[in-house]
């Protein structure tokens, strides 16, 4: 690829989202390249669930069939980093980290997030098998396990309570939180749910699996998973450069991370650039990811076919007056 590469949209990102957009896109006989980095957020995990029509299909799988349409139609794909956004000739350039780079006339963001896990031996070697942090991706694969909720902030009784849906075995250890208030722990004692109170020091690992929660006082708390808040920051540094900065997200009343500010289609605060999944919500998971970007593929192609037929009007009336 190079600068003499042009395209109608450039999707940065192949996850969920990004090819949600590039496939409508495509099939909207728009030009389109998806970079992709190929480091898709849900990596660790084994399996995807409530994904209708593909409940329990690995991650990488429905990626690899999310290309073959997009590219089915004529779309794309490309393996790569992107390393710049910058906006040039009334459209954009994107530049790539191996030194190519093409032109867009748009832009669909779909970079994800990243979670930033709490600094707690084995959490990062578990992440996704063991350490978990989502009920409705992993709750049923845990049901009736013993399950522990490492406190991170004035969620972490909800978060326990919510298990608890899962397993009457649920523990919860504030670890470096605030402990819970009176009316908190009337609610877990109420569910059934143990209070360990102390630093967690480690995670106790077996065969690859969570064995048990170690307090720093050495004590062993016998565990088959455990439940993470990590903080989910949108992958944003890119729009820097477009003047796009992200904002705090809250979720349920507390700060969980940040997001780029758009409205209900994507569209940024910076013309031409849209933003889809995780990047635009945290929360978002793999079927609203999707959903958000055939929602930003749609508005695209809608802004773009105003601008075509702007430009047809001007091209008319330039033929018309040199005919006169």
């Amino acid at each position: 690829m190079t600068t003499d590469e042009r395209y109608d949209v450039v999707v940065v990102g192949g996850g969920a989202a990004g090819l949600s957009g590039a496939l409508a896109l495509s099939r909207a006989r728009r030009s389109v390249l998806v970079v992709d980095a190929g480091s898709p957020r849900n990596a660790p995990a084994e399996h995807m669930h409530n994904v209708l029509g593909r409940e329990g299909t690995p991650p990488v799988e429905l990626l690899a069939i999310g290309r073959r349409e997009v590219e089915g139609y004529g779309g794309t794909v490309a393996e790569g980093r992107v390393s710049a956004l910058s906006r040039v000739d009334g459209g954009f350039r994107v530049d790539l980290a191996d030194g190519r780079s093409v032109r867009a006339r748009r832009l669909l963001v779909a970079t994800g997030l990243t979670d930033e896990l709490p600094d707690v031996p084995g959490v990062a070697e578990l992440w996704g098998r063991s350490a978990l942090h989502c009920p409705y991706c992993h709750g049923w694969e845990v049901r009736d396990a013993a399950i522990g909720v490492l406190g991170s902030g004035p969620q972490s009784t909800v978060q326990a309570l919510l298990w608890r849906q899962w397993s009457d075995d649920v523990v919860l250890f504030p670890h470096t939180g605030a402990a819970p208030t009176p009316e908190q722990r009337e609610l877990l004692a109420a569910r059934g749910v143990r209070v360990v109170e102390g630093e967690v020091a480690a995670l106790d690992v077996t065969d690859g699996a969570l064995a048990g929660v170690r307090r720093a006082t050495g004590a062993v708390v016998a565990r088959a998973a455990l439940v993470v808040a990590p903080r989910l920051t949108a992958n944003a540094g890119l729009l820097a450069g477009l003047g796009i900065e992200p904002v705090d997200q809250l979720v349920h009343g507390a700060v969980r991370g940040t997001r780029v500010p758009a409205d209900p289609t994507g569209l940024t605060e910076a013309p031409g650039v849209w933003v889809a999944g995780n990047a635009a919500d945290v929360t978002a998971q793999v079927m609203a990811s999707a959903a958000q970007g055939m929602a930003a593929a749609t508005a695209i192609n809608v802004d773009l076919v105003l601008e075509d037929a702007r430009t047809a009007v001007e091209q008319l009336r330039d033929e018309t007056r040199e005919a006169s």
